[in-house]
């Protein structure tokens, strides 16, 4: 238990802002208002309390993957903190099952052990080998059908909370209530199915979108792919708000369909670091004016972190408080965690500070500090 602090500001709560004073420890313990405004969120110089990010979609920082295995993920989860994330999901690539094993092996140690000063890893997304070699996107040409068994072994290396699949491939579909009933939530992603497959696996079990819009099928008028699935019944689905992946007219559109879009990075190796050149899994990616890529020049992950993020939505046109919800509540809700992604007695003290330009001035993980030395 960490002693009992507390910070002033306009503070974003389930209910609105309020301008007060919070107190906390490991958790929240008080939300007392102050004399003043209503505390409607416009920057007056106050420090700004948001509740800290979360990130479903993490491969990698500070030039680490966590491909590598080993103590990539401390070195990750403290980059990530810097910017704001207090809670990830470590994310692999497409690979040979040992080496995805040995990837797993690195990020439970983490689970089980976090670092001081880092964001909390709460599970694996498991994004490959189980999708299409017709929309790899920056995966290698590694893939594999999935089957209750193969998937099994993997969940028994490190938790894995979230699993993308290509729903056409085999007997996917088929599979989706099984993973769902180990506590696997399953996201449909880089795929070449049509709208009607995508349909059927939400029907079956699917629960959201791997980076909307990139690695599958789009939303032709006369053959709706994947995409327009989403945008026509999906609750949940993740997008790349770096301004690269996705226009800011799709974000919009996006925004408008899907009741519980959230952001997500698809961090690499190249976040928080110089241009040159970076491991995404088995592969070199180069980084050049804030944008990874492929030798081939396609996208390959990104640089982005949560706090640009933040920013970019709230560019794109969202209130604040609607943009943070979309960076914390809505993944903590995605993945059923009621004690994290909002400020309110209780919860996590899982906190980010900003300044008026929506700048990170302090992060609590758990309610103790992060040193932001050489945030970048």
């Amino acid at each position: 238990m960490t002693e009992l602090r507390s910070l002033q500001g306009r503070i974003l709560t389930p209910a609105g802002w309020r301008r007060g004073r919070i107190g906390f420890d490991d958790r929240i313990r008080t939300i007392e208002d102050v004399a003043g405004d209503d505390g409607d969120g416009d920057g007056d110089g106050e420090a700004i309390v948001l509740p800290g990010f979360i990130d479903l979609h993490v491969h990698g920082a500070a030039g680490v993957d966590l491909m590598q295995g080993g103590d990539a993920a401390r070195t990750v989860t403290r980059a990530h903190a810097r910017h704001g994330t207090t809670a990830l999901l470590g994310t692999t690539m497409t690979a040979a099952e040992a080496d995805i094993a040995h990837a797993l092996r690195g990020l439970a140690a983490a689970i089980a052990e976090p670092a001081a000063d880092a964001a909390r890893m709460l599970g694996v997304h498991l994004e490959g080998p189980f999708i299409s070699p017709q929309r790899l996107g920056a995966q290698p040409p590694l893939t594999v059908e999935a089957t209750l068994e193969s998937v099994q072994r993997l969940h028994a290396l490190a938790p894995i909370r979230v699993l993308t699949l290509a729903p056409e491939i085999g007997r996917h579909t088929e599979l989706i209530p099984h993973l769902n009933a180990i506590g696997i939530r399953v996201q449909i992603g880089h795929s070449a199915g049509t709208y009607e497959e995508g349909l059927a696996a939400l029907r079956a079990g699917a629960a959201g979108f791997t980076h909307l819009f990139n690695g599958m099928t789009g939303v032709d008028h006369y053959r709706p792919g994947i995409a327009a699935a989403a945008l026509a019944h999906a609750e949940y689905a993740e997008l790349i708000p770096d301004l690269q992946h996705v226009h800011p007219g799709a974000i919009r559109m996006a925004l408008r369909a899907i009741p519980r879009l959230y952001a997500v990075t698809d961090a690499t190796a190249a976040t928080g670091m110089p241009d040159g050149e970076y491991a995404l899994g088995s592969q070199r990616v180069h980084k050049c004016l804030g944008c990874v890529r492929l030798a081939s020049g396609s996208l390959a992950g990104s640089a982005l972190t949560m706090d640009q993020a933040l920013r970019n939505l709230v560019e794109v046109g969202l209130d604040l408080a609607d943009a943070a919800q979309r960076v914390s509540t809505f993944p903590a809700d995605y993945l059923g965690l009621s004690d994290r992604g909002r400020l309110e007695p209780d919860a996590c003290a899982d906190l980010v500070v900003l300044d008026a330009q929506l700048r990170v001035v302090q992060v609590h993980v758990g309610g103790r500090a992060v040193d932001l030395g050489g945030n970048a």
